[in-house]
């Protein structure tokens, strides 16, 4: 497994002789609640999780040199904002950072990068979004954004991921009790009762944050019910939605 900033300056230069593409995996997520159970690393921590999978796949294809890179913990979190351990960072903060980052790397003749992304929120998301058409108008490279949220991709994970109740709930929580056990507060967890709430509905009814959405330990959905086994087949899932990512990113010119 390649850790772009493991390397070294000539080992970097040397993926360039690879008969393999190198696609760069940049994983993202936000500092921010998880609930009373869970750690406020949650996304970044599935986004790390599915880059490591995919290497791991990938690790003797012929075809691309998967390279993690450094993750971006911070994201735009507003929405939990009410309570103590959220960091956000403004859209435009997060546009000129992920263009300056990705304009280095393809001046030096890395144009496949991959954002990886586990946080969800509508003004996270739509700055992600701009980042890859800046980065076209700037450099001519369409970077890849693996948008979790499109129907195609969002149709092959969980009832609950698709429900929209899934901040800290079963889906998230599985994740993570299949990747950092240890992060978990279980004994919480299953005492947590079942919070209903369809994120992207509250948002686009002009809830202002979780509180206002009923979510009074910032968490939604039925983190109770989150099991190591569904985290485990869950990333299964997204590990292949990656590497389909890949794929297609790598057989770009």
């Amino acid at each position: 497994m390649t850790y772009f900033a493991d390397l070294t300056s000539r080992q970097v230069a040397a993926l360039h002789g690879d008969a393999r593409v190198p696609v760069l995996l940049l994983p993202l997520g936000a500092v921010e609640p998880h609930g009373p159970h869970a750690p406020l690393g949650t996304d970044q921590l599935i986004s790390r999780g599915m880059c490591e999978r995919a290497a791991a796949r990938l690790a003797a294809d012929r075809d691309v040199h998967v390279v993690i890179l450094p993750e971006l913990p911070y994201g735009v979190t507003r929405f939990a904002g009410d309570f103590p351990g959220t960091v956000s960072i403004g859209e435009e903060t997060l546009h000129t950072l992920l263009i300056d980052v990705c304009g280095a790397l393809i001046s030096q003749g890395f144009p496949h990068i991959l954002l990886v992304n586990n946080h969800f929120e509508p003004a996270h998301l739509s700055t992600l979004r701009r980042v890859v058409e800046t980065t076209e108008s700037l450099h001519g490279k369409r970077i890849g954004h693996l948008d979790l949220v499109r129907r195609r991709y969002a149709e092959r994970l969980t009832d609950e991921f698709r429900s929209g109740a899934c901040h800290a709930g079963r889906y998230e929580t599985s994740l993570v009790l299949a990747d950092r056990p240890e992060l978990v507060d279980t004994e919480t967890m299953r005492r947590l009762p079942e919070v209903p709430v369809d994120l992207p509905a509250a948002m686009r009814a002009g809830a202002q944050g979780f509180l206002d959405m009923g979510m009074t330990d910032a968490y939604c959905g039925a983190p109770a019910e989150a099991t190591t086994e569904e985290g485990q087949d869950t990333f299964t899932v997204l590990t292949e939605l990656l590497v389909e990512a890949i794929r297609e990113l790598g057989s770009t010119s």
